[in-house]
């Protein structure tokens, strides 16, 4: 995920007179009002499965169907990735022609980075590729630090690096940085990354293959890689956030091999030019272009694939406070996007798999959180047990399984420490029922207003 913007008044208002022509963008205005009707039906809902006989029972089945498709992911083989391609000198040495490589464009938007845009763009620069397929560009959005100087410095010293700087007047974001420039460059892949990304030199290598036809990826049309929380020892809220990326790996590797939705993160995306053009570039009007686009490609039917390793570097926050105003973003941007695009969703463009796939998402990650709290008190008046309780069971365990499984994966640690590691990453995950209920909440009441802000970035 990025980290521009934070849901806080300024004089943005995503709400007033926007309207698009594209049919994908139907439903953009009312945010407000079709907020405030999801939650009160979700409420009315669970109040009404109280108070019918067989309100347990109808859950009962639905959990049941659910389970069906939580083993399916639970069991499914992740996608083994392509051949990497191989290192440029042996490349060289075995006279293969680099001008068949894809020209790849590495796109960086920096506000206020000066501790940590000097070692990304030194990283960027001496990546394992050839050298005439890639090009770096570094969108500067009006930072008041020495970020503007610094790369100024570094361009006069690099070919190969590009760089941009947006006035005080620039408005979109990070989506607006990239769409800023996305169209002057030549790339046939266009890759993304946060201004503390940690990016592995063979990086490229990995990733180009999955767009390759011959390797299976002509629906390919973007591709995440997995994302690394690189201060990971910092504190519980960072363990946590690890132990969360885990998790989010593990769905992701399995609901792509079902033939469910993949999704894209921000720091790490892989996106096809020809992808990105007919969603007409990233979408200024939302608070997580990732997730946005995510949606818009899988509705203009292109699969998104994941990188398991190498995997990108990023940092965690390191407080409470900066943990709650992140996760709030996140929170209201998933959930935006069914607000937006529910038409499509409803009509099924994505198709059955990929639409039930999302539904089962949705009802763990929003709606279990949205009802909790009165699905509790009403049980605690009615003196019976929580109706949702058959599905928050198995999603904790769909969860344990996920978590466990990837940080064994990835770091090939003990069973012991992996089963430490999943239990405090339970506990973290709690905080996700108060993010989500009081953003819902939030949203439904109070008229959008965005400030376009960053979380800081350590050395």
């Amino acid at each position: 995920m990025t980290d521009f913007v934070e849901p806080v008044d300024s004089e943005l208002d995503l709400e007033s007179d926007f309207v698009l022509d594209s049919d994908l963008f139907k439903g953009y205005s009312g945010r407000r009002l079709k907020a405030a009707i999801a939650l009160s039906a979700l409420w009315l809902l669970t109040a009404f499965l109280h108070k019918v006989t067989w309100g347990h029972t109808f859950v009962w089945v639905v959990t049941s169907v659910m389970a069906v498709h939580a083993l399916r992911v639970i069991l499914a083989k992740p996608k083994t990735p392509p051949t990497p391609l191989k290192p440029v000198n042996e490349a060289v040495a075995a006279s293969i022609d680099s001008h068949t490589w894809p020209y790849v464009s590495l796109l960086v938007a920096a506000k206020n980075e000066e501790q940590v845009i000097g070692s990304l763009i030194e990283s960027l620069l001496h990546i394992d590729y050839p050298a005439d397929r890639y090009d770096l560009w570094i969108i500067d959005d009006h930072s008041t630090d020495a970020t503007a100087a610094i790369l100024d410095r570094l361009a006069g010293q690099h070919r190969r690096l590009n760089v941009v700087h947006r006035g005080p007047d620039a408005i979109g974001g990070k989506s607006g940085a990239l769409n800023l420039v996305w169209p002057k460059t030549k790339g046939d892949l266009l890759a993304v990354f946060d201004a503390d990304a940690q990016v592995s030199s063979d990086l490229l290598r990995h990733v180009v293959p999955m767009f390759d036809p011959e390797q299976g990826g002509e629906k390919t049309g973007a591709v995440q890689v997995r994302k690394a929380i690189a201060n990971a020892t910092t504190n519980f809220w960072t363990r946590g956030q690890k132990a969360e990326m885990a998790l989010d790996c593990y769905m992701q590797q399995r609901r792509i091999a079902v033939g469910g939705i993949g999704e894209l993160r921000g720091n790490g995306q892989f996106v096809r030019r020809e992808a990105i053009a007919q969603c007409g570039g990233w979408n200024e009007k939302t608070i997580t272009d990732d997730l946005d686009l995510t949606v818009q490609l899988h509705l203009q039917q292109w699969d998104i694939g994941l990188l398991f390793d190498p995997a990108v570097g990023e940092e965690g926050v390191t407080s409470l406070l900066a943990l709650w105003h992140q996760r709030n973003r996140w929170a209201e941007g998933g959930f935006q996007r069914y607000l937006d695009y529910w038409r499509q969703l409803a009509k099924n463009q994505l198709g059955w798999r990929k639409s039930l796939d999302m539904l089962g998402f949705w009802i763990i990650q929003y709606m279990l959180p949205l009802v909790a709290l009165p699905d509790l008190a009403i049980a605690l008046i009615r003196r019976q047990s929580p109706v949702y309780a058959p599905i928050t069971i198995m999603a904790v365990c769909m969860s344990g399984i996920g978590m466990f499984t990837t940080l064994r994966q990835a770091e090939r640690t003990p069973v012991w420490s992996a089963i430490v590691q999943t239990i405090r990453g339970s506990l973290y995950m709690l905080h996700w029922l108060i993010v989500i209920g009081s953003m819902a909440i939030r949203i439904s009441v109070r008229e959008k207003r965005l400030k376009w802000v960053k979380t800081a970035h350590g050395s």
